[in-house]
């Protein structure tokens, strides 16, 4: 009788939990994605869109100063968008003639496949496809990159299919990794300890686009990139030994993912011919939106070095 008591207690246990995970997993999957800021909708419109293999990619492509031979492209991190370096954008435009920036398919306003194989490869091929788009294949290209961009952009560096001057590297992609649960909450907490963070509006715009087009539902296919770092680790890191262009890292010291000073001792073992700008203490993990003044000036100042 006990032995019966104790296999029917934890079925009956799982029942009312079943009933209500059931619903509320309903309620998740059809919740409307939040409206976009004024700001964030006036990003969406201004930008355009091309077809890579039937999919849409939304992207920036801004004309600036007429004289020098080089542009810059910006390779956003996870899980924001583009939309990360609109805080920086014109001071870029006032150094480069052409500033050009995507979302990665699944990201924001690109489209959001599902089910899909999500790959470090294809996002690097998309950017190739964009350049070529453009007619920029074969333009010095200046490089910068966030976070899960930094992959790209060693993929980018192994594949020798552009001419790529240099490549600036605001948070690079060895970092621990840590476990969450995307929602507003934790982007709110990933900048806890920030001084200058980005302000309710900008968070609100970061879920907004996260959620945008039920991206909610391919965040897990996305993560799949962790998985492909730890497979492929060899090429990328060898990527890193093996450069040949200037490289420069721009580091928050607050940022809770790559702790200071260890992460940057290690950063320096790993690359030794990298330069490094420290920003300010209270700068974290996101420096083109917590500070983009000093994000500017430690960019301009690697760029007009060489």
């Amino acid at each position: 009788f006990r032995k019966r008591d104790q296999l029917v207690l934890p079925i009956y246990w799982w029942v009312p939990v079943g009933l209500l995970a059931v619903p509320l997993l309903a309620v998740y999957l059809h919740i409307p994605p939040p409206q976009l800021s004024h700001t964030l909708h006036s990003w969406k419109t201004s930008g355009k869109f091309f077809t890579y293999k039937g999919l849409r990619i939304f992207y920036q492509d801004s004309v600036g100063v007429v004289g020098s031979p080089e542009i810059v492209v910006l390779l956003h991190g996870f899980p924001t968008s583009s939309y990360d370096g609109y805080k920086i954008w014109e001071g870029l435009t006032l150094r480069f003639p052409q500033v050009i920036a995507l979302d990665f398919l699944g990201f924001d306003f690109s489209d959001k496949p599902r089910p899909h194989h999500y790959s470090i490869f294809e996002q690097a091929s998309i950017v190739e496809a964009l350049l070529r788009h453009l007619g920029l294949q074969n333009c010095r290209i200046n490089l910068l990159s966030h976070d899960y961009g930094d992959i790209v952009a060693q993929e980018q560096n192994r594949s020798g299919r552009l001419t790529i001057v240099c490549a600036c590297q605001m948070e690079v992609s060895f970092q621990r990794l840590i476990v969450f649960s995307f929602s507003k909450s934790y982007l709110k907490m990933e900048f806890l300890p920030t001084s200058l963070r980005p302000s309710e509006s900008e968070l609100w715009d970061m879920w907004a686009g996260i959620q945008n087009n039920n991206g909610n539902l391919v965040i897990d296919s996305l993560l799949q990139y962790i998985n492909q770092r730890k497979k492929v680790r060899r090429r990328w890191v060898g990527a890193l030994d093996s450069v040949t262009i200037p490289i420069h890292f721009i580091y928050g010291p607050l940022d809770p993912i790559n702790p200071y000073p260890e992460f940057l001792e290690l950063y320096r073992k790993t690359l030794p011919r990298s330069t490094v700008s420290i920003l300010d203490d209270h700068i974290s993990l996101y420096p083109q939106l917590e500070d983009p003044m000093g994000f500017l000036n430690a960019y301009m100042g690697f760029i007009n070095s060489f």
